[in-house]
C-alpha cells in the first residue's frame, strides 16, 4: 500500500510502467467535471472508473482482494476512509474469487484506516485487502485499474 498526493506522484511512477501514463492523464484532465464512467487509457491494461458512490459505515464494508490488477484510488471530492488488513491475516471469506471482476471479498475487520482528501491517492496491490468508500455522504473518485 502506498499513500501520497498527486503532486508527489513522480516519486512512485517508476514502480510500474503504466503509472506515469495514469498520473499524467489524471493531472491533465478535469475529471471532477467529466461524466462518470469508464475511461480507457490502454485497453484492459490501464483504465479508470470515474465514480460517484455513496459512502457506507466501516462496519458494513467488506475487504476486497484482487489478483490481476493494482488499484489506484484517487479522491476528487469529499472525504473517504479506506480500511486495510494484511493478506495473511484475512480468513472470513464472504465471496470466493471471481475472475470476472477480479475480486474476492472478506468480512474481516480492517486493522488500519487511511483518510483520503481530494488530490490524494492510495495504491493497493493484490497483497493489500482493502475496504474503500467508508464515510458519510457522496464522494467523487477515480479507481484506476493497472494490470500486473
Amino acid at each position: 500500500m502506498i499513500v501520497s498526493n498527486l503532486q508527489n506522484s513522480a516519486r512512485i511512477e517508476a514502480l510500474h510502467p503504466l503509472f506515469k501514463q495514469l498520473f499524467d492523464y489524471v493531472k491533465n484532465h478535469d475529471l471532477l467535471h467529466t461524466p462518470c464512467g469508464r475511461i480507457e487509457l490502454d485497453g484492459s491494461n490501464l483504465f479508470i472508473n470515474n465514480v460517484n458512490p455513496t459512502c457506507i459505515k466501516a462496519s458494513e464494508q467488506v475487504l476486497e482482494v484482487h489478483r490481476d490488477y493494482i488499484d489506484v484510488h484517487i479522491l476528487l471530492e469529499g472525504k473517504e476512509r479506506i480500511g486495510w488488513k494484511a493478506l495473511e491475516d484475512v480468513s472470513q471469506l464472504k465471496q470466493a474469487y471471481q475472475k470476472e471482476g477480479d475480486c474476492a471479498l472478506y468480512a474481516d475487520t480492517p486493522t488500519s484506516f487511511v483518510d483520503l482528501l481530494p488530490g490524494q491517492f492510495m495504491i493497493v496491490y493484490p497483497e493489500d485487502p482493502h475496504a474503500p468508500i467508508i464515510g458519510e455522504g457522496n464522494i467523487r473518485k477515480l479507481i484506476a485499474k493497472v494490470k500486473i
